[in-house]
């Protein structure tokens, strides 16, 4: 039904032959019902970075700073500061019993993988709910991968998956990257009960 590929070969083009091959503009073919003239069409020159004065924040001194950035240009992001989230430790399928089904207090786990896009983007909201809901509830996360016994176990089939634990059962799941607010609803729903 369906071939694997093997290989791809691709070439590059460094430059558009069409502007060269027409010689007059009533062989230029038309786009979208518009003639476009060999004259006018642009050409790449490669990318340009300015020489400016960028503001950096330094780490170190927690302070504004101007400096020259060394080959010109402008900074598009900086990597955030995360030293204020807490890190939820991940579990294997030894500690699962001890850790999540002994429990005294709910627990919520999220169902993983390492090369899972939703993944990365959900791991910074689970950080901060372990912090806002420390020793309320627990929070781990299990890399499918690493731990695929107890991902079968509970029928994990799409990463990520959130599941809430108490007294030993599974109460409710998630599956997906979902907003802040809808695993902040589920626990706070958990820890009225």
């Amino acid at each position: 039904m369906a071939s694997l590929l093997d290989s791809v070969t691709v070439t590059r083009v460094f430059s558009l032959p069409i502007a060269a091959s027409i010689s007059s503009a009533s062989a230029v073919p038309s786009v979208s019902g518009r003639r476009i003239s060999p004259a006018r069409l642009p050409e790449f020159r490669g990318l340009r970075a300015s020489r400016s004065l960028v503001v950096t924040q330094s780490a170190s001194l927690g302070a504004n700073r101007k400096s020259r950035f060394a080959r010109g240009g402008r900074i598009a992001c900086e990597a955030q500061d995360t030293t204020a989230a807490v890190e939820v430790p991940n579990l294997s399928d030894s500690e699962w019993q001890t850790q999540v089904l002994e429990s005294d207090v709910p627990v919520l786990v999220e169902f993983w993988a390492p090369w899972c896009g939703p993944c990365r983007m959900i791991h910074p909201i689970v950080d901060q709910l372990a912090k806002d809901f420390a020793g309320k509830f627990k929070f781990y996360k299990i890399n499918t991968d690493e731990s695929p016994n107890t991902a079968n176990r509970y029928g994990i089939r799409s990463v990520p998956t959130v599941i809430i634990f108490k007294d030993g059962e599974k109460k409710d799941s998630i599956i997906g990257a979902v907003p802040r607010d809808t695993l902040e609803k589920t626990i706070e729903r958990f820890l009225v009960e």
